[in-house]
């Protein structure tokens, strides 16, 4: 079975929880996120491991989600840098656009000192959803002042994601666990598919949530990655990525050097 199938059929398995329950029982803004990239056999252990306390968010009889991220950077990528070289002022910004429902947020996902990730989001028009408006800007400009002491700098679009997403969620424990399948990543010139992995991702208040538990016993460790980052990795192969060229070539098939180094 491919991992969308896997992902499918664990949560068919699940008691439903409405996304208003999931909103007020385990809302998380500020939290310790962790990601790890899982095979379809190792999906189904884990949806299999989890117990009983983890449903599956469901909105009109849907449980699996069409999602789509555009990702705003500046011309010289330097967000994509600043997390190459692991820097604790870094941040995230894109639109998020839920296909099923045409919802779109502008969100920003800043780096905390302790690791932490903040995560603040608006209301964005859905036909607005790869550029970022007057809204967006002062937004943000007010945030990267407020947390960093920093300006705003410019930023364009420089890379789309779509994938289907399923999100598991304990309210008694307050975390969510999200499985990501087939991730297609695209920009103006070219459109590049990862291969069948799912990417999961805990989000807990200290990272040591049951899923995180669950996870270790099965000897899955987490990675340090993120979908932008392996993204512009995939589409720019001549950038710099040596943070995450484990990742790349050995389970994104990515076996080409980069033109230049620094």
């Amino acid at each position: 079975m491919t991992c969308a199938e896997v992902l499918e059929a664990g949560a068919g398995q699940r008691r439903p929880i409405s996304l208003a329950e999931v909103n007020e029982e385990a809302a998380l803004q500020r939290r310790v996120d962790k990601k790890f990239l899982l095979t379809s056999n190792e999906l189904a252990t884990l949806m299999a491991a989890l117990d009983d306390d983890f449903a599956i968010m469901e909105i009109g009889q849907r449980r699996i989600f069409g999602y789509s991220s555009t990702y705003f950077d500046t011309p010289d990528l330097d967000q994509f840098r600043a997390h190459r070289q692991g820097r604790r002022r870094r941040f995230k910004v894109r639109t998020r656009t839920y296909l099923d429902s045409g919802l779109c947020m502008f969100e920003a996902k800043l780096k905390g000192l302790r690791g932490e990730t903040d995560k603040y989001r608006i209301p964005h028009p859905l036909d607005e959803r790869t550029t970022m408006n007057h809204d967006d800007e002062a937004f943000l400009a007010e945030l990267l002042e407020t947390e960093y002491g920093i300006p705003m700098p410019a930023l364009n679009p420089v890379m789309t994601v779509d994938y289907r997403r399923g999100t598991l969620v304990n309210p008694h424990s307050r975390e969510r666990l999200t499985c990501d399948v087939q991730l297609v990543c695209k920009d103006q010139d070219q459109e590049v598919a990862g291969p069948d992995l799912v990417v999961v991702e805990t989000k807990s208040a200290d990272g040591r949530g049951v899923a995180d538990r669950v996870l270790a016993e099965m000897g899955i460790r987490d990675l340090s990655m993120s979908k932008y980052c392996v993204g512009i990795a995939l589409l720019h192969p001549n950038l710099p990525a040596n943070r995450w060229n484990r990742i790349l070539r050995n389970r994104f098939d990515w076996d080409r050097a980069p033109a230049f180094t620094n």
